[in-house]
């Protein structure tokens, strides 16, 4: 790739304004599609710098019991991949700047199938890929493909990725290093933020990408605890879960839904955006 793509174009922005960047999870068609578009609209202005739309999928191991129940609203909506690279079109129409990367699993995408879906996902105008299941291992049938196409592949680094590991996890990783901060699924922990800065460390030594961290991040105190660690901090489960809580008894979007959301997300970029002198966790 000749030019900067828009992840590292933002990443740049971050740098000049000597602060971290705020990475919203929020999955495509949650509760319903109407929805998850105008959230996904909101997101930048809300304080969003990089989007990460997750994927629907009946089985998503990685994710803790917030995101699993998000992809089962999204699904029974009628929610498909179709309908999330639409959604991405649609927001791309008034929003040329802020990345967007689809995160999930592989079994939609090879179904789509893997040549189309990566057709689609750079004429809808997505970034960057976040497969949760792929290993660096196994990833022929898709990353070599993706990276030619110009989306960034990202990969995760864990607590339990060692140093002869790594190396493998970072060869041919674009865009940026997804920190995985806790041992387990997405939303059931929080991030020890002193274990969080050695293992940053540790793969920063190995790289000049940029990194963020999440899973496990909920609080305005965390995220900016880990805004002094990395270069982006992500928030995921926090998010869905305020998403269900403004539902109705049917499950169905209220007027609160899109505010809340969007709400949260001005709280923790101002929370990211203020350094705090002791962040109380």
């Amino acid at each position: 790739m000749t030019s900067m793509t828009r992840i590292e174009r933002r990443f740049a922005e971050l740098r000049r304004e000597g602060r971290a960047g705020l990475v919203t999870f929020i999955t495509a068609g949650d509760p319903d599609y109407e929805t998850s578009l105008g959230i996904l609209k909101g997101l930048p202005a809300a304080g969003a710098d990089i989007i990460e739309l997750g994927m629907p999928f009946s089985d998503p191991m990685a994710d803790g019991p917030a995101i699993q129940a998000s992809s089962q609203r999204a699904l029974k909506s009628g929610q498909t991949m179709k309908k999330t690279l639409q959604m991405v079109k649609a927001f791309r129409a008034a929003d040329d700047a802020t990345p967007i990367v689809l995160m999930g699993y592989y079994n939609p995408i090879y179904v789509y199938p893997v040549d189309r879906f990566i057709a689609d996902a750079v004429e809808a105008g997505v970034d960057g890929l976040i497969v949760v299941d792929v290993p660096p291992e196994e990833d022929a049938e898709l990353r070599p493909a993706a990276t030619a196409a110009g989306l960034n592949f990202i990969r995760l680094a864990t607590p339990t990725t060692d140093a002869r590991r790594m190396p493998t996890v970072l060869a041919n990783t674009s865009g940026f290093v997804y920190y995985v901060s806790i041992a387990g699924i997405t939303g059931t922990a929080a991030p020890d933020i002193a274990a969080v800065g050695a293992h940053v460390a540790r793969i920063k030594a190995h790289t000049s990408l940029p990194i963020v961290v999440g899973f496990g991040v909920k609080t305005e105190a965390q995220v900016s605890a880990l805004a002094r660690l990395a270069e982006g901090v992500v928030v995921g489960s926090a998010l869905v879960a305020s998403i269900a809580q403004s539902l109705d008894d049917e499950g169905k979007t209220t007027r609160n839904t899109k505010p809340q959301v969007l709400g949260l997300v001005e709280r923790l970029a101002a929370a990211l955006r203020h350094k705090a002198e002791a962040a109380v966790l």
